[in-house]
Formats: C-alpha cells, sequence, structure tokens
C-alpha cells in the first residue's frame, strides 16, 4: 500500500479523452513558459514606443561645427594586442590593483623579523619558501598560488609571534588556502600532511588553516608579484629584440627568487615586477638600454624607483643571496622554461642605464 501511495498518477487513454472533451472552463489552466531574459526582444515594447513617436516632437540634433575633431592623443597600453586582457578596462584596472597593493602594504610589517618574531630567522623563512616551490612542482600548483601562500605567510608573521616548530605548519595551511582561491582542483588537507612526511595531522593543519583565515580577517585577495608581472612582461616584449617567452620566463624566474629574500618585502610587488622585467631585458641584450618609455608609461616607475630593487634582483641571480636554496633555480633550469636560470648577466650595470630614456 505504501508503495501505491509513493507511485505518481499515471493518466490512462480514457482519462485524456475526457480531458480533452471536457468544455474549456473545466480543462486545467496552462502553465505559461517562464521567458528567459535572453529570449525578450525590442517588439514587446513597440506599441509604447510608437505611442512616445506620436506624441513628443522630435528632438533636433545639434549640427557640428566643420572642422576636425580633436582628440585626446594616448599611447596603447600592452594589452591591445590581445582581447582577453581588456584593453579598454586595464588603466582602471592598473589604478585598482595599486590600490590594492597599498592596502596589502599596510597590513604587512616589512621589518617584522626585528619587531614581532623572536625564534623565527629571515633564513627559516626562505628555506620555507624554498620548499614551498618545490610542493607546488610536486601538486602542479599554478605559481600564483606560490604568490599567494607567501603573502599569507608575511602577513600572519607580521602580527604573530610563532615557533619554529609550527613555521611548516603555517606554510602548508598557508598553501592550503591560496590553492583552494586560486586552483580548479586543490589539493586536499591529507595531501599536505603526507607532503610533510605526517609530521602535523589533519585536525592541526585545519586549525591553523582557521587561524590563519582569521588573522587575514578573510581577506584572501591581494595584488601579488605575479599580477602587475604579466602586464609589464607584455610591454617589456613589445621591441620585437627580446624572445617572448625567454623574457616571460626570466622575469617569472627573478619574481621567485625575490620570494627568498625577506628584504624584498621593502619593496611593493609592482616595483619587484618592474625591476625584474628590468633584469631580464638586461640580461637577454646587456648593451641595449633595458628601460624605455613605453615601460615607464605603462608601469608608471622612474628608473630611480627601481635601482635599489634592481640590485637586489641582480645579487639574488648571481647567487650572492641564498645560495644553496636551490628549488627555484632546478625548476627554471628544464627545458620547458627555456633553461632561464641558467642565464647570467654581467655583474655591473652601467651607470648610463639609470638614466632616463629619451626615446620609445
Amino acid at each position: 500500500m505504501a508503495g501505491k501511495e509513493n507511485c505518481a498518477p499515471r493518466l490512462t487513454r480514457a482519462a485524456a479523452k475526457r480531458t480533452a472533451l471536457a468544455p474549456a472552463s473545466n480543462r486545467p489552466v496552462k502553465k505559461k513558459k517562464r521567458v528567459a531574459l535572453g529570449e525578450l526582444t525590442p517588439a514587446s515594447n513597440a506599441v509604447t514606443d510608437l505611442i512616445a513617436d506620436l506624441s513628443t516632437p522630435p528632438i533636433s540634433k545639434p549640427i557640428p561645427k566643420p572642422g576636425k575633431k580633436e582628440q585626446k592623443k594616448t599611447t596603447p597600453g600592452p594589452e591591445v594586442h590581445d582581447p582577453q586582457l581588456c584593453a579598454d578596462y586595464a588603466p582602471d584596472i592598473y589604478q585598482y590593483l595599486r590600490s590594492k597593493e597599498l592596502g596589502t602594504k599596510r597590513m604587512l610589517v616589512a621589518n617584522y623579523m626585528e619587531t614581532v618574531q623572536k625564534d623565527v630567522t629571515a633564513n627559516m623563512r626562505a628555506i620555507l619558501v624554498d620548499w614551498l616551490v618545490e610542493v607546488a612542482e610536486e601538486y602542479k600548483l599554478v605559481s600564483d598560488t606560490i604568490y599567494l601562500a607567501v603573502s599569507y605567510i608575511d602577513r600572519f608573521l607580521s602580527v604573530n609571534p610563532t615557533n619554529r616548530h609550527r613555521l611548516q605548519l603555517l606554510g602548508v595551511s598557508s598553501m592550503l588556502i591560496a590553492s583552494k582561491y586560486e586552483e580548479i582542483t586543490p589539493p586536499n588537507v591529507e595531501d599536505f600532511c603526507y607532503i610533510t612526511d605526517n609530521t602535523y595531522t589533519k585536525q592541526e593543519v585545519v586549525r591553523m588553516e582557521s587561524e590563519v583565515l582569521n588573522c587575514l580577517k578573510f581577506e584572501l585577495g591581494s595584488s601579488t608579484i605575479k599580477t602587475f608581472l604579466r602586464r609589464f612582461a607584455k610591454a617589456g616584449e613589445e621591441d620585437d629584440k627580446y624572445p617572448p617567452l625567454q623574457l616571460e620566463f626570466l622575469c617569472c624566474y627573478l619574481a621567485e627568487l625575490s620570494l627568498l629574500d625577506y628584504c624584498c618585502l621593502h619593496f611593493l610587488p609592482s616595483v619587484v615586477a618592474a625591476a625584474a622585467v628590468f633584469v631580464s631585458r638586461y640580461t637577454i641584450d646587456p648593451k641595449s638600454q633595458p628601460w624605455n618609455k613605453k615601460l615607464k608609461e605603462c608601469s608608471g616607475y622612474k628608473l630611480v624607483d627601481l635601482k635599489d630593487c634592481i640590485q637586489a634582483l641582480l645579487d639574488l641571480q648571481l647567487r650572492k643571496k641564498a645560495p644553496n636554496l636551490v628549488a627555484i633555480r632546478d625548476k627554471y633550469q628544464h627545458h620547458r622554461f627555456k633553461c632561464v636560470s641558467a642565464l647570467a648577466p654581467p655583474p655591473e650595470i652601467p651607470a648610463i642605464y639609470f638614466d632616463e630614456p629619451r626615446e620609445l
């Protein structure tokens, strides 16, 4: 009996015939199909438009005066050749990203190792970042995940004194959050426990994840070096004398190297991105001026703003800093990255290259 109650009522042939012969007033009302917004046409307001046209006299448009219309001269950005980069909105997007960058900068204390941390050192942080790059390679994570994870680590350490034994836990928890934010299929908690050789339990990782999220006030989106590097590297390719892929990979290599250096926290991400383009162009062609007006207009930076950061990246590239941390160098030694980590520029940048460019 219970089975019969759950069965959907069926319409027999006789019942269907009676329904067809019944008067129209007794027939069930057929519901109208819901019209999707995309199916609406301008013809639905044709009568209203016609009444408006008959009742309202036509408005006379002012006749333009003869002569050429003056147009404001603007320099097209690097996005003009790629429709997915939203060339029309690119300047506004860039201004917004700069404002986000400055907001993140206020959350980050650039000298937190000296003012907040007592047990964690800059060298420990560099070792952690180098290891996280290996983790990202192991699980095939996008580079944006690495930058976000390091950003979460630095923002957390800026306000929370942390024991060195919990530093790796902070690293994997930050990577877990960043992968959820960026990846299509992020690794699960058990994967991050496994990658630490089960040093931490699932409960510990989840608990630390909650601590990080609350510390960040769930403000997970931030402008990273990679955010600006996409725009600047594209502008740096427009001279046609720098191989596009080689330049792009070299910029990414230098940008990831900057994550190892705690001192690079003193520079805004957009400054590091612009400096990476300068050093990359200098590495590929040391005999030409690496900076030009196009890059200056695109980034908004003069060379005097980049000089200290350029020197820091050059020291990293020449292994004057973090020579024993090899994960990033090994990563970009592969042929899929054009072996850009094997490239080495001259150790000294000519002083004339820091003069402001006079031509494009």
